[in-house]
């Protein structure tokens, strides 16, 4: 039979006509219009990406400490390094006492060394005491230790529980010690101060717990300071970037809220005076602000500066208007100027910028001298820079440090390299200069920031403190 060329038939199997495909669209499309489009959706907060849930916080133990008292008494030594960076904060001792030039065979002579738990965390020096914040894996417990600065005898230890897995070592932070207190930071956020000569608890805050941190990865590196009788804290919370603790009382003075919702890092707080305004510098996770010392009143920030993996140097004070960083992960680092536009107003501006090739820092802190920048490089040579970003110079390929903690005492630069070798450098702007050599530990990691009082100086490895006379004979 023929068909009609111009007629429609419609077979089982073919698609609909385009009239009922309309009208099928058309309530499609009504009913995705009238539904909540946001149901299933949660809100992102800046800053606020794998923070503890707030209504679990309240439900975390707080540590309850034990003292256990020893048979250590407080050398006789005068001199102190009381905390992160030595006096002034800044990797430099003002008081060294006569420092030897040269040392004898098989280098200083130690004068006692002990065994500490895994970790990087530097000593603290005050009135014939050591302080150091250990971990033991056997209690399971964060350990303030504090021993004679003579022979390392153990005075008192106060430890409080908390787990904490390996990871790179546990422990990282120096304890801040002052006449009365001693101040320690522990790797989950723990914030404790102990009476400085009993080991009495004053009082503790979990920054977790408290004030909604997020413990960075590898734990803590933030070192406590203290300032103006308060402790300064930067917890990278909800609520707040920045906290100031009463002392003696743990009550917070002041906070800095944290609207630009940045996270705690490993880098520690300094202090500058920056346009004759006294300020707290801190690397976030988002940048670098500046808070005012006096109210915690935000004053500036920028994201010139920003690290995404992990901020560890702390900012260094150049003057009365400049700030140096430096970083790893192929940072580099940075001048930046901060330019006080009237009486509340300060813009940062970047003076320069170096790559890491020049200079850059992944673990330690570097040290302003006399004018000069010294500091180890990601390749590990120790470099010397001008204020200016140009090379003084560098220790070259021959001497390289690692991730070697140094400081700097009467021109002379104390490094510790990978191998647990120590080397007495000039700290001089014309050349590098080693003047003396020696190993002084033998494990591995020997990365804990170094301690210089009374012509001592205590240095660690991953698992050994020991304390070495480089006072003159």
């Amino acid at each position: 039979m023929r068909r009609d060329s111009g007629s429609s038939v419609t077979r089982p199997g073919s698609a609909l006509p385009g009239a009922l495909l309309a009208v099928v669209g058309v309530i499609v499309l009504a009913l995705w219009l009238s539904a909540d489009s946001t149901s299933h959706f949660v809100r992102r907060e800046p800053g606020l990406d794998e923070r503890p849930d707030p209504a679990a916080l309240a439900d975390l133990p707080r540590p309850v400490g034990t003292l256990t008292p020893g048979d250590g008494v407080p050398g006789t030594a005068v001199g102190s390094w009381p905390g992160f960076r030595g006096p002034g904060g800044d990797g430099i001792c003002p008081d060294p006492g006569p420092l030897g030039l040269a040392w004898p065979e098989g280098g200083p002579r130690p004068r006692w060394a002990i065994d500490a738990g895994e970790g990087y965390a530097g000593a603290a020096i005050h009135d014939g005491r050591v302080y150091l914040l250990d971990y033991d894996r056997e209690a399971g417990a964060d350990t303030m230790r504090c021993l004679s600065f003579d022979d390392g005898r153990e005075i008192w230890n106060f430890a409080y529980p908390v787990k904490v897995k390996r990871n790179h070592g546990m422990s990282r932070t120096v304890p801040a010690v002052t006449g009365r207190c001693v101040v320690g930071f522990g790797p989950k956020c723990h914030v404790t101060c102990l009476d400085a000569a009993t080991g009495r608890e004053k009082w503790m805050i979990d920054l977790v717990r408290d004030h909604g941190a997020k413990v960075p990865p590898w734990y803590a590196g933030q070192c406590p300071l203290i300032d103006q009788g308060r402790v300064i804290l930067a917890p990278g919370g909800p609520e707040a970037l920045l906290l100031a603790v009463e002392l003696e009382t743990g009550e917070i003075a002041w906070t800095t809220p944290n609207a630009l919702g940045w996270s705690m890092t490993h880098a520690s707080i300094v202090r500058a005076d920056l346009g004759g305004v006294p300020t707290y510098v801190y690397c976030g996770s988002g940048g670098v602000a500046g808070v005012s010392a006096e109210t915690g009143d935000l004053l500036w920030h920028t994201d010139a500066w920003r690290i995404p993996i992990a901020a560890v140097p702390t900012p260094v004070p150049v003057g009365d208007d400049r700030v140096f960083f430096s970083g790893g992960y192929n940072a580099g680092s940075l001048m930046l100027r901060v330019e006080r536009t009237d009486t509340r107003t300060f813009e940062p501006r970047v003076v320069y910028r170096l790559g890491p090739e020049t200079f850059g820092a992944t673990q330690q802190t570097p040290i302003v001298y006399k004018g000069h920048v010294y500091g180890v490089r990601p390749d590990g040579q120790l470099t010397c820079l001008r204020l200016d970003g140009s090379v003084a110079w560098t220790s070259g390929p021959r001497f390289t440090f690692g991730l070697c903690p140094f400081l700097i005492a009467d021109d002379l630069l104390y490094a510790l390299d990978e191998d647990g070798t120590l080397s007495l450098i000039r700290a001089v702007p014309q050349r590098f200069e080693r003047l003396a050599h020696a190993k002084v530990l033998e494990g591995r990691e020997p990365w804990g920031p170094l301690a210089l009082a009374a012509g001592r100086l205590i240095a660690r490895d991953l698992t050994r403190l020991v304390c070495l006379e480089v006072g003159a004979p």
